[in-house]
């Protein structure tokens, strides 16, 4: 089994069908910027809530892989599933046979009302459910849960977990609260009940933050907003009590790369002192990262071990992360044994999101 551990779907304004007649007031609208005509965002209640990547043209997409190296090309229709066939024909030519899919817009606070997001989180996953009941069993998601409402998110991973959902996303900061804090255990405690992993996928959903972190640099784009939070979750993540709390919960940090993980082992090593800490504290503490085709493999796996980093291809974005071919290339990778290959495509992310 091949596994792109991290595919994304592109919302539409199919997404927001399934809101009941009583939510229909948080339906997002989709508004195209002035300046830049494929720039578009999902507004609420008159407010900026969300990006949506720009809808480009075959044309634009293929311009664009050749400027950065890397294949981005994918058809509107499968990137935003609205033909689910094609996705699947797309997956059997790209060599991959099941996707974990991860939202767009969640990637900043989708909502100031608790039952706003919860109405937005429903509807999501929902959508996801009927795309995984056309998907033959190869397109698992990871749910969006109302972060602000406990015991409506619990709700809400049931109802994923039984139709096809094979994780639960939470961001590094939600709101005004971390993600170690025990606010959270309740989801926590869930998630190992329906053996579900927690994907920490690169987000953001402190405003102050995401203020305080904005880049001075276009060229930085997300990478202090979101991508750093994640990398701090992770080390807050091996230094507390939670792993201890919860010792069969497994946790996937995905889409930052994984350059960064000798540094945190490094730090939390340091950190730790006359206590010590894990040889391999992925493994010990259940935590998988996903990996990009131009990482350092030898240095990471070190730190890393063999048995807890996992490949994506960050399908239907075009942002640095993204790939659309990573597998086909990390397969051709002369550097790695091809036992280390099998644990990283198959293995590995059968595991953290427990496939069969």
């Amino acid at each position: 089994m091949i596994v792109d551990a991290d595919a994304h779907v592109v919302e539409t304004e199919h997404t927001w069908d399934y809101l009941d007649a009583t939510e229909k007031k948080y339906r997002p609208q989709l508004f195209q910027s002035a300046d830049n005509p494929n720039a578009q965002y999902w507004f609420v209640d008159g407010k900026a809530i969300g990006f949506r990547p720009p809808t480009l043209t075959e044309q634009e997409l293929i311009a664009l892989s050749k400027t950065t190296g890397r294949e981005l090309n994918t058809a509107a229709e499968a990137r935003e599933l609205r033909d689910v066939e094609l996705r699947l024909k797309h997956m059997d030519k790209l060599g991959i046979d099941v996707q974990i899919l991860f939202n767009t817009m969640w990637i900043a606070r989708v909502a100031d009302k608790a039952e706003a997001e919860i109405a937005l989180c429903k509807s999501w996953n929902q959508w996801m459910a009927d795309v995984w009941k056309q998907g033959k069993t190869r397109l698992r998601w990871s749910c969006v849960v109302p972060a602000m409402t406990v015991n409506e998110a619990l709700q809400q991973m049931r109802y994923a977990k039984e139709n096809g959902a094979v994780a639960v996303s939470l961001r590094p900061f939600e709101n005004d609260k971390h993600l170690v804090d025990p606010y959270f255990y309740p989801v926590y405690e869930e998630a190992t009940r329906l053996n579900m992993a927690v994907a920490v996928h690169i987000a953001n959903a402190s405003p102050q933050l995401l203020d305080q972190f904005k880049p001075r640099y276009d060229k930085m784009g997300g990478f202090a907003q979101f991508r750093i939070p994640t990398v701090i979750t992770c080390l807050s993540l091996m230094m507390s009590e939670v792993p201890q709390h919860f010792p069969q919960l497994r946790w996937g940090f995905v889409e930052a790369s994984a350059q960064w993980v000798p540094w945190v082992v490094k730090e939390a090593t340091r950190r730790t002192g006359t206590r010590g800490f894990p040889e391999l504290p992925f493994k010990e503490f259940r935590i998988y990262v996903t990996t990009e085709t131009n990482d350092d493999f030898d240095f990471i796996l070190r730190y890393a071990g063999e048995d807890n980093l996992v490949i994506g291809t960050d399908y239907g974005h075009t942002d640095a992360s993204s790939e659309v071919d990573a597998i086909e290339i990390f397969r051709a990778n002369d550097s790695l044994a091809d036992s280390i290959k099998k644990k990283i495509l198959d293995d590995n992310p059968r595991t953290l999101y427990a496939l069969s």
